[in-house]
Formats: structure tokens, C-alpha cells, sequence
């Protein structure tokens, strides 16, 4: 590596310092896994447009009521949707906004050469 000017010194430093530490960005890969599964993203998908039950989502993705629950344990671990108890079943949805918005954000990327 060749010898780096005082200003370019500067400029690595100051470039260093803004970034978050390294838990912070362990923490946002973990998350970014989350929707880095097809199954998780279209649970994800089905609570933007609706809360629902277990066997709901199961039902429109095509998969056993277990490998929802499964998922759904998954993404609950991760904050990013949330059960509310009602009578013998649970309701599920987003948790909160940041995760419409990241939802919302990740689609306007993917689609935006379409």
C-alpha cells in the first residue's frame, strides 16, 4: 500500500468514524437476512396488506399451517411482525412502520427497471 497524504489521512478517518460499530452492522446484515428468504418475504408481503392468522397466511402461500408457524417464530425473533392473542388464536402483523417502509423500499427497487 503506497504512503497516504495527511489529508487523505483525514479523509479515511473521518469516513471511519461516521460509520456505525460493528455490532450495529452485524445487527443490520442479521435483519436483512430475514428478507432474504422468498417464503419470510411473501409472509412479509400478505402483512402489508392484512393481519392475519396462521392458517390465513398458510392458505394463501401455499404452505403447512408448522412451516408457517416456523416462519412466522422466525420473523417474530427478528421484531419484524408481532402476534396479538385472540381467543384461542394468534393475529399476526407487521410490527411496526419501519417494516412496511423497508418492504415498501425493497419493491420500489426491484421493480424500478421493470
Amino acid at each position: 500500500m503506497e504512503p497516504v497524504t495527511e489529508k487523505e489521512k483525514d479523509a479515511v478517518e473521518a469516513i471511519r468514524s461516521a460509520l456505525p460499530d460493528d455490532d450495529t452492522l452485524y445487527e443490520l446484515a442479521e435483519l436483512f437476512k430475514m428478507f432474504g428468504d422468498p417464503t419470510r418475504a411473501k409472509i412479509l408481503g400478505c402483512l402489508q396488506v392484512k393481519d392475519l392468522y396462521v392458517g390465513e397466511i398458510a392458505q394463501i402461500v401455499g404452505m403447512s399451517v408448522s412451516a408457517v408457524s416456523h416462519q412466522l417464530r422466525v420473523l417474530r425473533g427478528a421484531k419484524l411482525v408481532k402476534g396479538t392473542k385472540e381467543g384461542k388464536e394468534v393475529k399476526y402483523s407487521l410490527d411496526d412502520d419501519h417494516v412496511t417502509k423497508i418492504m415498501e423500499y425493497g419493491l420500489t427497487h426491484v421493480n424500478e427497471d421493470k
